[in-house]
């Protein structure tokens, strides 16, 4: 992520006024702290920000309900620590809650959570401004500990160099698919997208109700658009979004899908409701999907029996000289400048990104912290849930491409309230394409993002 300059001169605005402010309080030497700002007499500056006071007591943790085993393992594993663990929507397809709570909190000055797992990679893009995410790499987090998270990993939690987050997991998209039904139908698993079409054609006609993909859910065009290097969503600058639906890279790829859609072997119910749990599940031969689909969604949602769901390479488009893929969340940790609990919130939010406790035996994603995602994969290989290694999910972790950014609007949400509505009254995506950017412009100006189209 590009550093962010208006916040950074405002953190400093706002840290000048606070020492002209205190200096004026000493002169006069008044009677209590409020008289100076709002208690900043009370405040200690300390690993780059003021911190409040620090106190004895629980320290409260915002999970969504796939890390709340997290919370409740390192409760298990440090009974010492007391845990108020909280469960909310982890701000999934853009819900913004998060956002919101700290506004509200910021307003009462009371409320806010030590640490936050968000399921969005673009929390920093208001965090920071909001003097709500404190920096990690300026004294909290060793930079040896920062060092062996995955290349890029952090970049979605970093403005001006400084690190507000930790990344969770690397959700970048492989091809998933039934090896035994493969076998069975007498397929090869595509290596370009030509193939992937052709083969999703040879299925709605030789084995029709199978499917080689979905196009239903929120994060479609995370898996599909991002992978095919559609220019829909490249963050420029701090401020600044480049907007291209209708390139011809958006245009491909949306022709393969919408074919696909009009020969019904590719969904639009999407995998988590409950028409395709009920009538689909059992009927998927190939998945283009993030890497946590694996264990979330086909050990877990769909109950999919042992040894039948492998990995592959996503498809690439043929003669491209650089394998690309998109990505499917993956989450952040964040730590809030008012937790009173500074020393534990740390412990915690460096041992969930890191301990093998859990991101390396027990996480459902793919680490992003790397010694982590080495077990992770052992662990999965040997699990006997897999029809053969899941490696490739390695190489593809390096092959995300760049030009799909993290910024402060909700592509997820976009997607949901412009293109998905669009589909289930049977239009095509391409169709759709010029709505989608539209949307997208006006999503960002209204964030304050000047646009290039």
């Amino acid at each position: 992520m590009t550093a962010m300059k208006q916040s950074v001169v405002r953190s400093r605005a706002l840290a000048k006024r606070r020492s002209v402010l205190l200096a004026g309080c000493v002169a006069a030497v008044v009677a209590t702290a409020t008289a100076c700002g709002g208690g900043a007499t009370n405040t200690n500056s300390k690993d780059g920000f003021n911190q409040v006071p620090q106190k004895n007591g629980a320290l409260t943790v915002w999970v969504d309900s796939t890390r709340l085993a997290a919370a409740k393992l390192y409760q298990k594993l440090h009974p010492d620590v007391k845990l108020n663990i909280v469960t909310y929507d982890g701000d999934a397809n853009g819900s913004n809650y998060l956002q919101t709570k700290v506004q509200l909190f910021n307003r009462t000055g009371k409320g806010w959570p030590d640490v936050v797992f968000s399921s969005q990679n673009n929390e920093v893009t208001w965090a920071v401004d909001a003097n709500f995410a404190a920096p990690l790499n300026k004294g909290l987090v060793p930079a040896e500990t920062l060092g062996k998270f995955a290349e890029g990993a952090n970049d979605v939690c970093t403005v001006g160099g400084t690190a507000y987050c930790l990344r969770n997991d690397l959700s970048q998209a492989v091809l998933w698919y039934n090896a035994p039904l493969m076998k069975e139908f007498g397929y090869t698993v595509p290596t370009t997208w030509e193939e992937y079409q052709q083969l999703g054609e040879k299925v709605a006609t030789e084995h029709p109700g199978y499917l080689v993909g979905d196009a239903g859910d929120s994060f479609t065009p995370e898996i599909y658009l991002w992978a095919g290097k559609c220019g829909a969503n490249h963050i420029t600058g701090a401020k600044s979004v480049s907007v291209n639906t209708t390139s011809a890279e958006c245009t491909k790829m949306a022709e393969l899908m919408d074919v696909l859609i009009k020969k019904k072997s590719m969904s639009i119910s999407g995998v988590f409701s409950t028409d395709f749990g009920k009538n689909k599940a059992d009927k998927v031969l190939m998945m283009p999907g993030p890497s946590w689909y694996g264990g979330a969604l086909f050990k877990g949602t769909f109950k999919t029996p042992a040894k039948q769901i492998a990995a592959a390479p996503i498809p690439q488009w043929s003669g491209e000289a650089s394998p690309s893929t998109g990505n499917v969340g993956g989450g952040t940790w964040l730590l809030s400048q008012h937790s009173e609990h500074v020393k534990a919130a740390t412990d915690f939010i460096t041992w969930v990104t890191t301990s093998d406790a859990y991101q390396g035996k027990v996480a459902p994603g793919f680490p992003a912290y790397a010694p982590a995602a080495e077990t992770w994969l052992k662990q999965q290989n040997a699990s006997g849930y897999f029809a053969g290694d899941i490696n490739v999910l390695k190489d593809a972790s390096t092959q995300v491409w760049p030009g799909w950014g993290s910024g402060q609007f909700s592509q997820e949400a976009i997607w949901a309230a412009t293109v998905k509505p669009g589909l289930t009254q049977g239009k095509t995506i391409v169709s759709l394409l010029p709505a989608w950017q539209d949307s997208i412009v006006k999503y960002a100006q209204s964030n304050g993002y000047k646009v290039s189209q």
